[in-house]
């Protein structure tokens, strides 16, 4: 097992990431202060881990809320459902949640347990590849709303994540391709060496190869609580965790949540972000190549769908939390393993990055 540290003074808190974790009851009870739970999880997880998990806590007072899987789902009425959960369940302030799914649960369940009694505790136990190396870390807690991604939101730290790389073996090969994405994305904006890592060991983590995945978990993690600890609330240099999303969020909003999967939208942004980069006569042609070659290995899309014909990107770019003073902030690319966070891009290279992807649509 490996320990990391998100430093956060007196909120720092531990990530663990090995094997057969999930169901540890001494990681359990090295975190909580309260004998009463209430695990939020999917209907996808429901029926292949929460039996294990409850019998790892059957020394806690344990309630269980279930959700509908999927991003669809990620909506101000299920948080609802999850708050009349807690209160029929008589959740109180010193107790705890855990969130045990993807992101989709991570994210529902930390925003859940912001808002209750004005904040709780909580865990993220992900059992997603995306969630493991990103959203479980750092705090950003949120649902969307039909006009835009994550826009119903606060930052609220978990007090502990464990990251159980063997729970990934169930994992069918697109959602694990998403969060893919999510890998290569720490390689793209600050780690040059992780990111030629990647290139040599791609087919390995394709394979789902333990030593390898336990590698590319513990090194995002690594670089993500890096940022976290130097910008926690992304007043600055946190927004480069952003590289690809502000297209991403489009896509997924433009397609109503429920044709790509996040990582996906998050890959093919990265692609169109890297395209830009060299339109704006920053990143170098071989290293766009180089980031596309990866991309598709990774079995992420590197062209748009043809529905995304159907709606304006550009416009629902401008609903986007980078948003300020009317001004977009693009993350880009100046080389691989340095991004850049910029107001201050041609509106017409934009436009014509959305256009040349648009018009190679598969």
């Amino acid at each position: 097992m490996h320990e990391l540290t998100v430093e956060l003074g007196a909120r720092s808190y531990p990530i663990f990431i090995g094997e057969g974790l999930f169901s540890s009851t001494e990681l359990y009870e090295k975190m909580m202060g309260s004998s009463k739970l209430m695990i939020v999880t999917d209907t996808n997880i429901e029926q292949l881990y929460l039996a294990d998990l409850l019998r790892s806590l059957e020394d806690f007072q344990v309630f269980v809320h279930v959700i509908k899987a999927g991003e669809v789902y990620k909506n101000l009425d299920t948080l609802n459902t999850v708050i009349t959960a807690m209160l029929t369940s008589k959740i109180s302030r010193s107790d705890c949640l855990i969130a045990f799914g993807g992101g989709v649960v991570g994210d529902l369940t930390g925003f859940a347990a912001a808002c209750f009694q004005r904040g709780i505790n909580f865990i993220q136990v992900p059992t997603t590849l995306l969630a493991q190396v990103d959203s479980s870390v750092g705090g950003k807690t949120a649902v969307n709303h039909k006009l835009g991604k994550n826009m119903i939101g606060a930052f609220h730290q978990p007090i502990g994540v464990i990251s159980d790389v063997s729970i990934l073996a169930s994992l069918p090969e697109r959602e694990f391709s998403a969060g893919m994405a999510e890998v290569i994305k720490y390689g793209l904006i600050r780690d040059k060496d992780f990111f030629e890592w990647l290139e040599s060991n791609i087919d390995k983590l394709l394979m789902k190869s333990s030593v390898e995945l336990a590698y590319a978990i513990e090194k995002s993690c690594l670089n993500k609580a890096a940022v976290v600890s130097e910008d926690e609330k992304e007043n600055g240099i946190r927004a480069i965790l952003n590289l690809g999303h502000t297209f991403g969020h489009a896509i997924e909003t433009g397609l109503n949540y429920q044709t790509w999967l996040h990582g996906e939208a998050v890959g093919m942004g990265m692609v169109m972000a890297a395209y830009m980069s060299v339109e704006m006569g920053w990143l170098s042609e071989s290293d766009l190549e180089r980031t596309l070659i990866l991309i598709n290995k990774a079995g992420l899309p590197i062209k748009l769908s043809a529905e995304c014909k159907e709606f304006n990107m550009r416009e629902l770019m401008s609903i986007d939390k980078k948003v300020s003073h009317g001004k977009l902030k693009l993350i880009l690319l100046k080389n691989i393993g340095s991004a850049v966070i910029t107001e201050d891009f041609d509106e017409q290279i934009l436009n014509n990055t959305i256009k040349h992807f648009y018009g190679m649509t598969e």
